[in-house]
């Protein structure tokens, strides 16, 4: 038992979900850690915080959002981005280096997002660099600068402005995975194959085609492989550390896999977006279900889940994307902007789909979400688990807690998702970061400006399935 006036922080009786099980204990927390897990804790002295039928998760670390700061805060913006995460059970997050003006792709543009972030956030956060042509020798200064990772498109990431973001050809790609190789950081990249997708779309174009089918068809699975195998071709040449955001299918998935048993450091990710929705879901629902690669079949949907469950992914992220209402507006889903805004419901969506509807643990959901992107990018110190020592960075959730999902629960600057309207078997109840509560169900947000830049301390290697 704790000794009186020990902590500043205490969660009784929660179920609390460690690294390798749930277990009904109290949580003592001081100056923003966790310094005791034990069945009684002594709270006097101690502001509580009563966790009786409550769940206890480590806080979503989602490392792929897009928001949009500086330039586009027209778009969501760093504080209303957050501010959605937190909603969602999120303590840290790492922003993408496009959707911005500039992209983050010198360390002037990375200064600006800094600049954007600082006291402005509910949650942790970091940065990506980016890789595209031009800028090749920017690569180790960002590095230098503190950028987590970098990212490069091997198709069109839809930028139509001239200063945005723009593709890597092949020269670009190889050359970039030779400098980021020795930087020792990591390569994030979207692989779809532009050459499959420019043919398809100018073919469907011609027919006069617009609608979610053509759209679907025009970036298949063998897109998202060919562009895959073309990537880890270049990293086995390199010895570049990949990761593959977004993986859409099994085959692809597959190829990754298969990779990593010849000692590639590759990981992946999927998205809830991919596990809980299909492409009859995007034919219903039009240009708010729009996304690339795009929503797959019911088939293909079953094997994700059948792999996420058999360890082939390393984490979950929620790849938020959002954009004015105006441009997911009218029928051509071509023109419309492909990105799905689901920051919020990253948690409830796993856990209701993937725990009380599938079975899958709560530990191995907690490391899905949370502890193998700390361990990716080298903050499993202090992030990403339960444990004496590492933040408080917690989700509270009442897993018997039944709602539907409405515009006017969301907290991102604009109130369109694919969810709205869905009915959940779990809801966030609290978040805190570093012990400092951030949202409430009962009260909304709180302490906006306690986010701080993430600082890895170590090359993050984890630990991966074969």
């Amino acid at each position: 038992m704790g000794s009186a006036g020990r902590y500043d922080l205490v969660i009784t009786g929660g179920a609390i979900v460690t690294e390798t099980d749930v277990e009904r204990k109290d949580i003592g927390i001081l100056d923003g850690r966790i310094t005791e897990i034990s069945t009684s804790i002594d709270p006097e002295g101690a502001q509580v915080i009563d966790g009786r039928g409550l769940t206890v998760m480590p806080g979503v670390i989602d490392t792929h959002v897009h928001f949009n700061e500086p330039g586009l805060e027209a778009w969501e913006g760093l504080r209303t981005g957050s501010a959605a995460l937190a909603a969602g059970g999120g303590t840290s997050f790492l922003d993408m280096p496009l959707n911005a003006l500039p992209p983050t792709v010198t360390v002037s543009a990375l200064q600006r997002k800094r600049d954007c972030a600082k006291d402005r956030t509910y949650a942790d956060y970091g940065f990506w660099g980016g890789l595209m042509p031009g800028y090749l020798k920017e690569l180790p200064l960002l590095a230098d600068a503190g950028v987590m990772g970098f990212k490069a498109f091997m198709s069109s990431p839809g930028d139509k402005d001239k200063d945005g973001f723009r593709r890597s050809d092949d020269d670009t790609l190889r050359e970039g995975m030779k400098i980021i190789a020795q930087t020792g950081k990591i390569l994030a990249l979207h692989a779809e194959h532009e050459p499959t997708v420019s043919r398809l779309t100018l073919e469907a174009r011609s027919r006069g085609q617009s609608g979610p089918e053509s759209y679907t068809a025009s970036r298949p699975v063998e897109a998202e492989v060919e562009a895959v195998e073309k990537a880890l071709h270049y990293a086995a040449e390199s010895g570049c550390r990949l990761h593959f955001v977004h993986i859409s299918s099994e085959s692809a998935a597959g190829r990754i896999r298969d990779a990593r048993k010849t000692g590639l450091d590759v990981t992946l990710e999927t998205c809830p977006h991919y596990l809980c929705l299909t492409d009859k879901d995007f034919a219903v629902m039009g240009a708010v279900a729009k996304c690339a690669p795009p929503l797959r079949d019911r088939e293909e949907q079953g094997r994700l889940w059948n792999r996420l469950q058999e360890g082939w992914f390393d984490y979950l992220t929620s790849d938020h994307s959002p954009c004015p209402p105006g441009m997911k507006a009218g029928n051509d889903l071509f023109e419309a902007w492909g990105g799905i805004a689901g920051v919020q419901s990253t948690l409830t969506l796993m856990l209701d789909e993937g725990h009380l509807k599938r079975g899958i643990s709560l530990p191995v959901l907690a490391r899905l979400l949370s502890g193998a992107p700390a361990e990716r990018f080298g903050f499993a110190h202090t992030k990403g688990r339960i444990a004496a020592g590492c933040d408080a960075d917690l989700a509270l959730v009442d897993l018997n807690a039944s709602y539907t999902l409405h515009a006017s629960d969301l907290y991102q600057r604009h109130r369109q998702s694919p969810y709205i309207g869905r009915s959940f078997g779990c809801k966030v109840k609290m978040t805190l970061l570093r012990g400092r509560l951030v949202y409430s169900d009962g009260t909304g947000l709180h302490h906006c400006g306690a986010g701080r830049e993430l600082t890895p301390v170590y090359p993050g290697v984890m630990n991966v399935s074969t």
